[in-house]
């Protein structure tokens, strides 16, 4: 008992004086660093366009000017890009209040994001999906319940042309209170929010006594085909949290144009996952992560006991021990650890991404690190499909602002949404364009607006909403089996 009020009370002390020693450090600093990103890209868009919006200008109404956030926008320069800057205006929003305030400490805006209760009344219908393999993954489909307004009356056919929102959590399972509200805020949008949940993860029995490795789209991939079966006429976007951005991004690469994704979007991704496991967090959420994961790998501790050394895996005192015990070695057909990573690492196909895909990041995350050695920001500024949008604080998918109440939108979703509404939007626009010269009989698509970069984006972003499928998967033979069932 004396180690829990031990733990308490450092819990408390960490919390009281971390904005004190974030501001009066480096806070000053790494918010010049995030201007000097905004005025830089300002500055290449001002030589392409001309007179185009600043990347880090802010309604200053909203907040007095030291207390309003910087927020950049990093990104390749394209027509994508000039639309999302002229319509996306929740870009510019964000604000934490005061420096001074609870919301000034990523410890606390990641606590708050990850631990702290929601008064949701969302409820879910489970669809467990049998994979080729026997093994079993669980669909948890959003249904309004009482308190929650939707945009308007859905139906429940398969002519349903509601657009589906695939939530993909933590690689930890762990149903965090960004994923129950980003749920309630998507179906008051008209949206089909389902929750996709891996082996052996938030209640999904194990059919098998294997585990999907880090970076492994099989089983997302065969789910979406699922989810196509059922809505075939509804669009499809994705959104990803935290550590489950490894598997949207892998599935994003491995598919390519074939991803049946109208656009997708990352909340405090992390990136580069292999240096994250060599490096691990900081201890706080280092040993939190790790033994979260503990008692849930715990339950099936039997079953893995066939395959796995279960008291080497119970005694790993690090994440990449216990990644390594799972995966590598006997567990992985003698697979080492950077053999794993070489199949796993989320940007191993990034080239081949061809949706448009945002990712919201915040410069204090405690958990993913410092934004310079985690962050490819090269990555942003040379492929015209990824978005990067930076802020100096929010902590780990915590975004809290002064504004926000239960029964308020948070920042981060609604800049999520503002995205898929205006890369529908632009992507829809541009299909016209190209098929009207078509339709009139002179053949071809005319010249867009911007030069070759602009038409060499357009020619990969106009596929992404219809084509067919080419993964490896055939819809007839993943439906063989005819078996869901629904909790």
């Amino acid at each position: 008992m004396l180690e829990w009020y031990v733990a308490v009370c450092l819990v408390l002390l960490v919390a009281c004086a971390w904005p004190a020693s974030r501001y009066l450090g480096s806070g000053s600093q790494s918010n010049t660093l995030l201007r000097g990103l905004g005025r830089d890209i300002s500055r290449r868009r001002a030589r392409d366009r001309g007179s185009d919006r600043c990347l880090s200008d802010h309604n200053t109404d909203a907040a007095p000017a030291d207390e309003v956030d910087a927020v950049a926008l990093i990104c390749k320069p394209s027509a994508l890009a000039n639309y999302l800057l002229q319509h996306c205006v929740t870009f510019c929003s964000f604000s934490s209040g005061s420096k001074w305030s609870w919301r000034a400490s990523p410890f606390l805006q990641t606590v708050f994001g990850a631990f702290w209760p929601s008064e949701s009344a969302v409820h879910f219908m489970r669809d467990h999906l049998q994979m080729s393999d026997d093994g079993l993954v669980a669909l948890d489909w959003a249904v309004a319940g009482t308190g929650v307004a939707c945009h308007r009356r859905r139906r429940t056919s398969s002519s349903s042309t509601n657009p589906v929102l695939l939530i993909i959590p933590n690689s930890f399972g762990k149903i965090t209170r960004n994923v129950l509200k980003l749920c309630e805020v998507a179906l008051s949008h008209g949206y089909l929010p389902v929750v996709f949940n891996r082996r052996g993860q938030n209640g999904t029995a194990m059919g098998t006594p294997r585990l999907q490795q880090f970076g492994d789209p099989a089983d997302l991939r065969e789910a979406v085909c699922y989810i196509r079966y059922r809505r075939p006429a509804g669009r499809l976007y994705a959104v990803s949290e935290s550590t489950g951005s490894g598997l949207l991004l892998s599935y994003l690469g491995e598919c390519g144009s074939s991803s049946y994704l109208t656009a997708a979007a990352c909340l405090s991704p992390v990136l580069r996952c292999q240096a994250w496991f060599d490096s691990a967090p900081r201890w706080p959420y280092h040993w939190a992560l790790l033994l979260y994961q503990k008692i849930c790998l715990s339950r099936y501790r039997t079953a893995l006991g066939e395959v796995i050394p279960t008291d080497l895996l119970f005694s790993s005192s690090s994440l990449r021990g216990l990644e390594e015990t799972l995966f590598c070695g006997a567990a992985g057909g003698g697979a080492s650890w950077e053999g794993y990573w070489e199949r796993n690492e989320p940007l191993r196909d990034v080239d081949e991404v061809a949706v448009p895909v945002l990712c919201v990041c915040s410069q204090d995350d405690p958990i993913r690190g410092e934004p310079i050695s985690t962050l490819p920001l090269e990555l942003f500024h040379s492929n015209p499909h990824l978005f990067l949008l930076l802020t100096t604080r929010g902590g780990h998918c915590g975004f809290a602002t002064p504004t926000d109440t239960e029964a308020a939108t948070p920042w981060s979703h609604r800049t999520l949404l503002e995205f898929f509404h205006a890369a529908t939007d632009f992507c829809t626009s541009e299909e016209r364009a190209k098929l009207a010269p078509r339709h009139r009989g002179l053949g071809g698509g005319a010249r867009a607006p911007g030069g070759g970069a602009s038409r060499a984006f357009r020619h990969r972003s106009v596929s992404t909403c219809k084509k067919p499928q080419a993964c490896p998967h055939s819809i007839h033979a993943i439906y063989s089996w005819q078996r869901s069932y629904t909790r």
